[in-house]
């Protein structure tokens, strides 16, 4: 008998956990082996980050753990740093076994199919002064601490009496205006405003909520009506969209400065202004293309490279409903391109013809707060309550893991009941700062 495969994916997001899932039902008993590399031990499910970050859902439950959800497959924390295709060995990075800034351990691990899947990173400018005030918003981690600040502002203003340490407070300034910043400031609005009622000195007058975006309109990913819409509904949610607009800089003092002229202070800056191919591809020697995605075919190979695959944001992958163009970096692409992926891996292994990736994207969607959404399916557009239920069904059924979905329908139905969670836990960021604070003061 042949030795089984060895199946290598390499990253932990949408395409590498929907590939694996997939791999598990479909390949026979010692047909392969399946290992998957990711930095963390766990898979975000970046559509429910803003409803974490409101407090909707716990943000535990919109993690899925990589040992659990796979049994059977070889987790491996750790990173990629180089290829050796000729070899067919990938090199690792490990981190340390002692503390965070310990020495790392070095790992090579031999395959036979590799699938490069990594996903994106965000896309950050050269902004003064961005690195030092501004706030991500791609991992459960910066949501966490996204909802503890937008709380623990509202805590500040409402201690003060100073009105300019007031007003910088409960400004809140979002850069990019896609589906992650529009979520984003349309949750975190409606959630502060729901805290308000625990705030009598702060009327919903005070707060004052910036969303600047770069182009001509917000939702790029949906068509003009949809973007026009979900524009005028948060305006008059008093949210300020400034169109054609760029963050300048910002100011060691906080004070906020953009393209438009305008200066004001705040100390709330939320950097979602897109995302790019992670770095590491570059690191591998295989074909890119000029956005530094890996260059496949339709069938999900890389060019230039044998038994090599990829998939999702990282792919640059011909789009056979769009003749000439690539699929757009989205979580339905990704979902779809990780089945197909899957299904050719095990139809190589068994000399069985592939199948070329067509998807046709069935529309876009995205929650606005509670009880209102925008939607756009198949050239029909919904807003408010049914395009709110929509979002929550169409991502209930696409985060992978019965277990999974039953803690985020939990959440919903426990939140529809109580209400957001409203507590701030900041110190969770730096849980040694009151021992440390202890030790000073002996």
């Amino acid at each position: 008998m042949l030795p089984p495969a060895r199946i290598l994916l390499i990253g932990g997001g949408q395409v590498g956990v929907n590939a694996a899932l997939r791999l598990r039902s479909r390949l026979r008993h010692g047909e392969a082996e399946v290992t998957l590399v990711d930095p963390t031990s766990y898979m975000t499910y970046q559509p429910f980050l803003a409803e974490a970050a409101a407090g909707a859902i716990d943000p535990r439950h919109v993690v899925v753990p990589l040992r659990r959800a796979l049994p059977g497959v070889r987790i491996v924390q750790g990173r990629l740093t180089s290829l050796d295709t000729a070899g067919r060995r990938a090199h690792l990075v490990l981190p340390s076994p002692l503390h965070r800034d310990g020495p790392t351990v070095d790992l090579t691990v031999p395959y036979d199919r590799l699938v490069l899947a990594p996903g994106s990173v965000s896309r950050i400018l050269p902004v003064p002064g961005l690195a030092r005030h501004g706030i991500g918003f791609r991992s459960v981690e910066e949501a966490v601490k996204l909802r503890n600040h937008v709380l623990g502002q509202l805590d500040a203003a409402a201690s003060t009496r100073d009105p300019d340490v007031r007003q910088a407070a409960l400004t809140f300034v979002f850069v990019g205006g896609g589906y992650a910043g529009t979520g984003a400031v349309a949750e975190l609005e409606d959630m502060a405003r729901h805290a308000l009622t625990h705030y009598p000195t702060i009327q919903p007058d005070d707060l004052r909520w910036i969303l600047v975006e770069a182009g001509k309109r917000i939702l790029p990913e949906t068509e003009a009506h949809a973007a026009e819409r979900t524009t005028a509904e948060l305006r008059e949610r008093a949210v300020d969209v400034r169109l054609g607009t760029r963050l300048a800089a910002v100011g060691p003092d906080g004070i906020v400065q953009l393209t438009d002229g305008s200066r004001f202070a705040a100390r709330t800056l939320v950097w979602t202004a897109g995302v790019r191919a992670n770095p590491v591809l570059k690191q591998t020697g295989l074909a890119v293309d000029a956005q530094g995605r890996l260059r496949c075919d339709t069938h999900l190979r890389v060019l230039g490279a044998q038994d090599v695959y990829a998939a999702g944001d990282c792919a640059a992958v011909p789009d056979l409903a769009r003749p000439g163009e690539t699929c757009r970096a989205n979580a339905q692409h990704a979902v779809h391109q990780a089945a197909v992926l899957a299904d050719n891996l095990v139809a190589s292994l068994r000399a069985e013809p592939t199948a070329e990736y067509r998807h046709e994207l069935k529309g876009s969607i995205t929650s606005l707060g509670l009880h209102k959404g925008v939607a756009q399916l198949r050239g029909r557009s919904l807003h408010g309550r049914s395009a709110w239920l929509l979002h929550r069904a169409v991502h209930l059924r696409r985060i992978p893991t019965w277990e999974r979905k039953a803690r985020v329908l939990s959440d919903w139905l426990l939140a529809g009941l109580t209400g957001r969670e409203m507590v701030s836990l900041g110190e969770l960021e730096e849980p040694r700062a009151g021992f440390e604070q202890l030790m000073d003061e002996r």
